[in-house]
């Protein structure tokens, strides 16, 4: 006879950053429809805690990339690595996810190789990308790995890795679904007005590299479109930082900071310069046109360009097998150049058009494989790997019960 047991199970969910943040919510609440007695502990941001998670501390002291960026912090992250590895060993928990942010959280599984805890890592780390070798370690952090891009199941399969392809999440951020009329109601902003979005990243770190940039651009591009519009949509760990940074901007741009606000502006945009990752995928969802512009330390600017092994840097490039967007990246990432591609993108509908098209491939790529226990969305693909592996530890048998692996005593 199994043994019964009316304690919850727990997960361990670790999300360093804001795009981490929204997986973990969406996971959350996916696992929840499944399982509504489950228990999410770790540390998460704002929208986790907003679903019930009490993070173990602040989200965004972990929002930090690039080796100089890091350099001045490694005390405080290595304090927090602690704080992290302490509570697992503590709580004994039924499973880790660790989702994305690799640098905090390989370090943090590393440290608990020895705890016989199952742990899955929700998003492939790039290192297809470069860093091959670290795909060696993998194995013996986790269990599991859940990806989001469709080339990476060979990939990580033929280095030895166990990996789920679940679909990319940004399939259900919304980001299509904005109106863009409500936006321009709400801001006060002519019918006619060209309106450009400018998303220079979600981490303290990234922000302060092409804001300046950005500000500057706004200054020439205003010469040849007066009525020019910028749109800043940000996440709240720089908000304050932002503000500042754009008080002296020869355009006032309008900052939004909330989700539905962000997607109307995606809805009333003619073209957006962004910062490489998830958001050129957001905005290829919302069928932007758009330029890449990304600036970082030029010492790990040096080292990047040794190691990295792919040709293109932004995702819809890496999926299209060519650059659909311009890529504007270091020394290439000017003042002259993001004026020059944004007026371009804003009055040449031809280039508008083909970007959208092979926007539509793009996202055909992304969609998790087809399953008669979910509903296709790629938090339930996700949700499933999840719970297949949870109980294989703790199977549930019925409401409230659940059956261990441990023989009944005599």
């Amino acid at each position: 006879m199994p043994n019964s047991a009316i304690t919850p199970r727990v997960i361990w969910l670790l999300a360093g950053e804001a795009s981490g943040d929204v997986l973990g919510a969406h996971l959350m609440q996916a696992l929840h429809a499944r399982d509504p007695h489950l228990i999410f502990v770790g540390i998460g941001g704002p929208r986790m805690e907003a679903l019930g998670l009490a993070s173990l501390f602040p989200m965004r002291d972990l929002a930090v990339m690039g080796l100089v960026e890091v350099l001045p912090r490694i005390r405080q992250l290595s304090q927090r690595l602690n704080e992290a590895v302490n509570d697992v060993v503590l709580r004994q928990p039924d499973l880790i996810v660790t989702i994305d942010s690799p640098g905090f959280a390989l370090r943090f599984l590393k440290r608990l190789r020895h705890v016989t805890v199952p742990k899955i890592h929700y998003v492939g780390p790039q290192v297809w990308a470069w860093h091959e070798k670290r795909v060696h370690s993998f194995p013996e952090l986790w269990d599991r790995l859940l990806c989001l891009l469709p080339f990476e199941v060979e990939w990580f399969g033929e280095r030895g890795v166990a990996v789920d392809f679940v679909g990319h999440p940004v399939l259900q951020s919304g980001a299509d679904q904005g109106d863009a009329k409500r936006f321009r109601l709400r801001h006060g902003i002519a019918d006619e007005a060209p309106v450009l979005i400018l998303m220079p990243g979600s981490r303290r770190s990234e922000v302060p590299r092409l804001l300046p940039v950005y500000g500057k651009m706004l200054a020439l591009l205003k010469q040849r479109l007066p009525g020019i519009v910028p749109v800043l949509p940000l996440s709240p760990l720089v908000a304050q930082t932002v503000r500042a940074a754009v008080a002296r901007w020869p355009v006032k741009p309008i900052i939004v900071t909330e989700l539905h606000d962000k997607h109307d502006a995606f809805a009333a945009a003619g073209a957006a310069l962004t910062k490489s990752g998830t958001s050129t995928l957001e905005l290829a969802l919302a069928h932007v046109p758009m330029a890449v512009a990304y600036r970082v330390n030029p010492v790990t600017a040096f080292m990047a360009r040794r190691l990295i092994k792919v040709k293109y840097v932004a995702m819809v490039n890496l999926l299209a097998g060519r650059e659909v967007v311009p890529e504007l990246l270091q020394e290439r990432c000017t003042p002259e150049d993001l004026a020059d591609a944004s007026y371009a993108l804003l009055t040449d509908p031809a280039l508008g058009a083909a970007q959208r098209e092979a926007f539509d491939a793009v996202m055909a790529q992304l969609r998790p494989p087809a399953s008669p226990s979910h509903n296709g969305t790629p938090s339930d693909a996700a949700a499933e790997a999840v719970l297949r592996i949870l109980n294989e530890r703790r199977p549930v048998t019925a409401l409230g019960t659940v059956t261990t692996t441990e023989p009944d005593a005599p």
